[in-house]
Order: C-alpha cells, then sequence, then structure tokens
C-alpha cells in the first residue's frame, strides 16, 4: 500500500511548505499540500471558506483532501495547522512518518505578521496564537513521531533535522542557508531625505508585523494606531501586540474610504492625542487603505507641528502610491487633498498578506497605480501585465511581489530627488488630473483607481491631439487597462465641471490647466495651456 515518506504538521507560518518543498528536493520526490487541495477543490482561498461557509464546512474540505493525499501521494505531505483537530485523521497518521515543526509564540507572531487571510489569527495574533497552541500542541505531539524546532533555523537546517529524525539518507542541500524561516525575501527600498527630512525604508514582503517595533524605536513610549472601521479587528490586533511589547497603544478608529479625510475626522484624532498626552516622541501608525495613511500622515504632521509616523499601508493603491512619497492631506468641499503637508513617514511596511482578502475591485483598483508606473518610467510593468492580464487582477498572480516592486521603486525615485512637487514629482500625477475630477463629481463614490484609469486614457488622447504621443502606447493604454476590467469611458454630459472641476487641481498655475502627458513610452512631460477645442477632443475620447 502506497503511503507518503514523510508527513509535515504543525501550526500556520511554521514553514511546513517551505520545508517540505525542500525535503522533496532532497529526497527526489514530489512535495503536495492539503491546504492546497482545498482551495483548488473550494475554488477559492481558505480565508473565504471560512467567511462564507464557516470553519465547520471547511474542516469537512480539510478532511477529505487529508484523506484523498494520505492515499494516493507517496512523497513529502504537509497538512494545515489544524487538520489533526479531526479524531478520524489522527487515527489515519498512526503508523506514519509523521514530523511536528514546532516554534514560540514570538517566533509566531514575526512570521504570520498582518495576513487577514488567516482567520483564525484576525484578532490578536499573541493571544490567538496561545490559545491555539494550547488546544493543538498535545495534538501535534500525539501523532508525531519526531519533534523539530525551526526557531532561530533556516529552512535547510530544518530540512537537515527532519532527515536525521526519521534516519532518511542525507543529499546536498541545495544553498541558500543563510536564508532564515521567517525570510521570505523581503525586498527593502531605500527614500532619501531631502528638504530636511530623514531618509526613511520600504520594507515590501509577506509576515512583516514583527517589524514595527524597529521602526517604532525604544524611546518611544505612546503608539498610536489609526485604523478604518472596516480593519477594527486588525488595528486592535495591532495595538494589544504593541502593548505587549510594552508601549501605551491606542487605537483610533477612522470612517471607511474618503469618508475618513475630512477636517472633522482629522480634529478628533487631534483631541484622542491630546488626551492621551501625546508628545514629540511618540509615533502615530497609519494601518489601512490610501485615505487612512493620508489622514495619519496628515495627523502626525499637524499634531505639535509634527511627529513621526508609520505608514502600514493593506491595499494595493497604499503601497504603490498613497503611503510613499510623505504626501499627506484631507479633501475639503472645493476638492480632493487641498488641505494637507509633505511629512514623510519614518517607515513603511508592505505586507503583502495582507492582500490575500482584498476585495477583486479593490486591488484592481490599485493596479491602475502600478500600471501608470509602467508608462511614465518602467515599460516592464506593462509587458508583465500583457503576459498575464487575469494574474495582474489578484494576489496570487505570479508576479505579484514583481508589480509591485516595481511601482514603488518608481515612485522611490522619484519622490527622493523631488519631495515638494517642485518639478519632477509632477510626473507621478500622470492621468489624476481628470481622475481628481471625476471624483470630486462622484463625490469620491468612484474608486480612485478606477478615475485613474479613465484619467489616464484621456491623458494620451491628449497627447495624441497635441502631436506628442505615437499612435501605438496610446492605444496601448486602452489594451492594458482594459485587460484586466479597468474602465475607459466616462459620462460625456459631464464636461463641463469636470472643466471647472480641473481649474483647481494642484498642477494648475493661475488660470492655467497643466496635464502630464507623454512625449513616447517612459517619457512624461508637461503639456500647458493646452487649446480648449483639444481637451474637448480629448474628453470626446473617453465619453460613454
Amino acid at each position: 500500500m502506497s503511503a507518503p515518506l514523510i508527513v509535515l504538521v504543525g501550526p500556520m507560518g511554521v514553514g511546513k511548505s517551505t520545508v517540505g518543498e525542500l525535503l522533496a528536493e532532497r529526497l527526489g520526490t514530489t512535495y503536495r499540500d492539503t491546504d492546497a487541495d482545498v482551495v483548488a477543490a473550494a475554488g477559492k482561498p481558505i480565508a473565504e471558506i471560512f467567511y462564507d461557509e464557516g470553519e465547520e464546512r471547511f474542516r469537512e474540505l480539510e478532511s477529505r483532501a487529508v484523506h484523498d493525499a494520505v492515499a494516493e501521494h507517496t512523497g513529502v505531505l504537509s497538512l494545515g495547522g489544524g487538520a489533526v483537530l479531526d479524531e478520524a485523521t489522527r487515527d489515519l497518521l498512526a503508523g506514519h512518518a509523521v514530523v511536528y515543526l514546532s516554534m514560540d509564540v514570538d517566533e509566531a507572531v514575526k512570521r504570520v505578521g498582518l495576513n487577514t487571510a488567516r482567520p483564525l489569527l484576525a484578532v490578536n495574533p499573541r493571544r490567538q496564537w496561545r490559545e491555539l497552541m494550547e488546544a493543538r500542541r498535545h495534538l501535534y505531539t500525539d501523532v508525531a513521531r519526531a519533534v523539530v524546532a525551526t526557531d532561530e533555523r533556516t529552512p535547510h537546517e530544518v530540512a537537515q533535522a527532519v532527515l536525521e529524525a526519521l534516519e532518511l539518507p542525507d543529499a546536498p542541500s541545495s544553498g541558500r542557508e543563510n536564508a532564515t524561516m521567517t525570510e521570505q525575501g523581503p525586498t527593502r527600498i531605500q527614500i532619501a531625505g531631502s528638504a530636511g527630512t530623514d531618509p526613511y525604508e520600504v520594507v515590501i514582503g509577506r509576515q512583516l508585523l514583527g517589524e514595527l517595533p524597529a521602526f517604532i524605536g525604544d524611546r518611544v513610549k505612546r503608539v498610536a494606531i489609526l485604523h478604518p472601521e472596516a480593519l477594527a479587528e486588525t488595528g486592535e490586533a495591532v495595538r494589544q501586540d504593541l502593548a505587549d511589547q510594552g508601549y501605551e497603544a491606542i487605537a483610533i478608529q477612522l470612517p471607511n474610504a474618503e469618508e475618513a479625510k475630512t477636517v472633522e475626522v482629522a480634529a478628533y484624532c487631534w483631541k484622542a492625542l491630546g488626551q492621551t498626552g501625546f508628545t514629540r516622541t511618540d509615533v502615530i501608525v497609519g494601518v489601512g487603505g490610501g485615505a487612512t495613511t493620508d489622514v495619519a500622515g496628515f495627523v502626525a504632521a499637524t499634531w505639535l507641528r509634527g511627529v513621526r509616523w508609520i505608514a502600514v499601508p493593506t491595499t494595493v493603491l497604499a503601497m504603490v502610491d498613497a503611503a510613499v512619497g510623505g504626501k499627506t492631506g484631507i479633501n475639503t468641499a472645493e476638492g480632493k487633498n487641498l488641505v494637507g503637508a509633505f511629512h514623510p513617514p519614518a517607515g513603511v511596511l508592505c505586507d503583502l498578506a495582507a492582500l490575500d482578502s482584498l476585495p477583486v475591485n479593490d486591488y484592481v483598483s490599485g493596479v491602475a497605480e502600478i500600471i501608470k508606473a509602467g508608462f511614465i518610467a518602467d515599460p516592464a510593468i506593462l509587458d508583465l501585465v500583457e503576459a498575464d492580464p487575469q494574474g495582474a487582477r489578484t494576489p496570487a498572480g505570479p508576479h505579484t511581489s514583481e508589480l509591485i516592486e516595481r511601482a514603488i521603486r518608481v515612485k522611490a525615485e522619484v519622490v527622493s530627488s523631488d519631495l515638494k512637487e517642485s518639478g519632477l514629482r509632477e510626473i507621478l500625477n500622470y492621468g489624476h488630473t481628470l481622475a481628481h475630477a471625476i471624483e470630486k463629481n462622484e463625490r469620491y463614490k468612484w474608486r480612485h483607481g478606477a478615475a485613474v484609469s479613465v484619467g489616464m486614457v484621456f491623458a494620451a488622447e491628449l497627447g495624441r491631439l497635441a502631436g506628442r504621443l505615437d499612435d501605438a502606447t496610446a492605444d496601448r493604454h486602452r489594451a492594458v487597462l482594459e485587460s484586466v476590467g479597468l474602465p475607459l469611458t466616462y459620462r460625456g454630459d459631464q464636461w463641463p465641471k469636470l472643466l471647472e472641476n480641473m481649474k483647481v487641481d494642484k498642477k494648475s498655475r493661475g488660470d492655467l490647466l497643466r496635464f502630464i502627458v507623454l512625449d513616447g513610452l517612459g517619457k512624461p512631460t508637461v503639456l500647458e495651456g493646452p487649446d480648449p477645442a483639444v481637451l474637448l477632443a480629448a474628453y470626446g475620447e473617453v465619453s460613454a
């Protein structure tokens, strides 16, 4: 009868997949993950199964997947963290070469990070972890032939320990001996300081919650976590985690999305800071989408004429645009972001795990900003999107990390040399002049990325009509944006209102309208005072 060569069990985030793949490679066999089997069978991520159908339904699917895999697979097999809760599964594992991979709570929180796709750790990672382990540790131990601790060990060291514990023949390792279990290839992008501001770092990767205390620092006594209502549990989880580490941490809940960007909300935050004795040595942390990081930065810029703040963006839009560069602000009745300050963060943590449960329309909205970066500076972005448009629409796509990193690098290079938009930084507003006008006209009910998509098509047509942009690049805008499901048109009868809205755009000088257009792919420039007839004709190309 066939049986798996090795079965790995243990809590989420312990590294079963990484170690399992290494073991399979070293033993010359195949690797299988029952969590992946469940996702394939259900047709949706595990988090969605929990939220849509409940944990009981997930456990049914998991039990079936484990039984099938144990019966069919002859290589290395890893089981989900809660698979051992099922008595039938525990009975099934009797007699198999089961190894329990263990780790302590501090290591666990570092690895799991802000992954909202892990539904059982959604509120307070440290407390929930302890509770889960109290319920499961003895079950892991009971089914295991061997226990291998992963703390402070590299994946290769853990794989070697598994082989030794089971007395299986060793094989040459494939390198990467210096990578730790918590290292999943995080990227660190440096933003240069300018205009009297300090340099800071943007960290991109997964399981990054453990990086936050280092950004906050030892001298800080109080930390305020600003978060939207939709992320109340995540905000509380961050607050509790920081409180457990000795900070006086408070959570300040904001309205969702653009409703947070008002002077009334800012005043509410100032009041909360005043009532808790917030000083210049304390820190604000903004956890959420672009609107949240805009408000968090603005509150930080204005409280005591400036305190440090850290951005923890949880959407694509916030990661590639709002949280990087130091632009902070709120809206007024007259327009978007007209009141604000340039106040760079002390650091930015882009935990890609936070994107796993993001609704598809919110995710795609952020992709518009990534595509913008492709047109103004990095055409390789466009090549990646065109190679797999459906993959670009989801965090599970093969190029997610690279697309986000490339877009951030574009912005990092620009803001490092022009913090206050005195010249080069204006290119980041490609497509935004019309986009902001549309958002104001829709009372900020349109997603920012959707408006930027229409704005870029308009800018491309304006560049073409002005004799600046070639037909192929102009047409490429429509093809790329449409391929990922972004809109290309807006209501034709709204042009007079949009024109008035654009006159108060931040790039305007007096009565002179100014637009960012392209002289070619990756060649942005400023078009000043275009003929009204050309503007109208360009808008005609995006009119529904």
